[in-house]
C-alpha cells in the first residue's frame, strides 16, 4: 500500500511542467537568497569552494559548484580505478548471468539500464558499484581510469527519485531513469559509467566530449542529487575488499584494482581473483 501511494504521489508531481518550474527557479536569480541556508542546511564545505558564496547568482551555480586546485587528490597508479564522485558508495555486487543487478535488496535489470544487448554480454558475471550524490555533494563527475571511450548514448526521459525512499518504493529508478552512459576501455578490458538523473533536474552535463580520458579529470557533471553506477567487465577488476557499506568516498580515492594482461591470460600461474600492487 505504501509503495502504491509513493509511486502515485512521484508520478502527479514529477511531470514534465513542474520539472521545468523547479529548473528554472534552480537557474533564475530568484534562487538566490535561498543560497546561505542550503549551504548551512546541508552542512556544505564552503572552505573547498573555489571562490565563494558570493559568487554564485543561483542554486543551479551553487549546485554545479567546482572545487579549489588540490582539494582532491587522485590515485595515480596505473592499475588503480578511483572514485568518479564524492558520494556515498551503497552497493557493490556480481551482475549475474540472468542480466540483472541486486542493490538493497531490490532487482534491476542490466539489460534496460545498458539499452544495448552487444554491450550488455562482456559485463555479464562482472562487477557493479552503486554511488549516490545527495544534493550536499559536489557534482561534477571525473574519470575512474584511464583509457578510450568506445561509446557515448543517452536512454530515458522521465527521472524518479534516487535517495532511500526511491531504492526502496520507486519502479527501478536505476535502470529506467533518464541516464548517460559512457563506456571506457581502459586496455585490459571495459568500464561502463551510468550517470542516472534525479528527480525535478533531469539534467546531466558533459563537459568532456573527447576520445580519450584522463583518470580523474572532469567528464560531466548533475544538476542536482543523483547516482552514478560502475559496470565492470568480467574478469577484469578487483573491489578493495576491506571497505564497509554504505561509505563516503570522494574524487579520486581508490576503489579497486584492474588485473594484469598476465592476470588476465592466467600467466606467472596468478589466479584471476589476485590485484597487484
Amino acid at each position: 500500500m505504501l509503495q502504491t501511494i509513493y509511486r502515485i504521489l512521484i508520478e502527479l508531481t514529477n511531470g514534465r511542467v513542474t520539472s521545468e518550474a523547479l529548473k528554472r527557479f534552480a537557474q533564475s536569480r530568484w534562487s538566490r537568497p535561498f543560497i546561505s541556508p542550503f549551504s548551512r542546511f546541508y552542512n556544505i564545505n564552503i572552505g573547498e569552494i573555489e571562490g565563494d558564496l558570493l559568487q554564485f547568482a543561483t542554486l543551479h551555480d551553487l549546485f554545479t559548484r567546482r572545487l579549489k586546485a588540490g582539494m582532491r587528490i587522485v590515485n595515480d597508479e596505473s592499475h588503480t580505478v578511483t572514485s568518479p564522485v564524492d558520494g556515498v558508495l551503497e552497493d557493490i555486487g556480481e551482475i549475474t548471468e540472468e542480466k540483472h543487478i541486486v542493490v538493497k535488496g531490490k532487482e534491476y535489470s542490466i539489460e534496460e539500464m545498458l539499452g544495448d544487448h552487444e554491450i550488455l554480454q562482456k559485463y555479464l558475471g562482472g562487477t557493479y558499484m552503486v554511488l549516490y550524490l545527495s544534493p550536499s555533494h559536489y557534482h561534477r563527475i571525473h574519470a575512474p581510469v584511464t583509457g578510450i571511450v568506445t561509446k557515448r548514448w543517452v536512454l530515458g526521459q522521465k527521472s524518479y527519485p534516487v535517495n532511500k525512499l526511491g531504492m526502496k518504493y520507486g519502479r527501478a529508478p536505476l535502470s529506467k531513469n533518464y541516464r548517460v552512459l559512457t563506456e571506457i576501455n581502459h586496455g585490459n578490458g571495459h568500464i561502463a559509467v551510468v550517470k542516472v538523473g534525479a528527480m525535478f533536474v533531469n539534467t546531466i552535463i558533459l563537459t568532456d566530449e573527447s576520445d580519450g580520458l584522463e583518470k580523474g579529470k572532469e567528464i560531466a557533471y548533475f544538476s542536482f542529487g543523483s547516482t552514478v553506477v560502475l559496470l565492470y567487465e568480467k574478469n577484469t577488476f578487483t573491489a578493495v575488499s576491506e571497505r564497509r557499506m554504505p561509505s563516503e568516498v570522494r574524487v579520486g580515492e581508490v576503489l579497486g584494482y584492474l588485473k594484469r594482461e598476465q592476470e588476465l591470460n592466467g600467466k606467472n600461474g596468478q589466479s584471476d581473483g589476485e590485484r597487484y600492487e
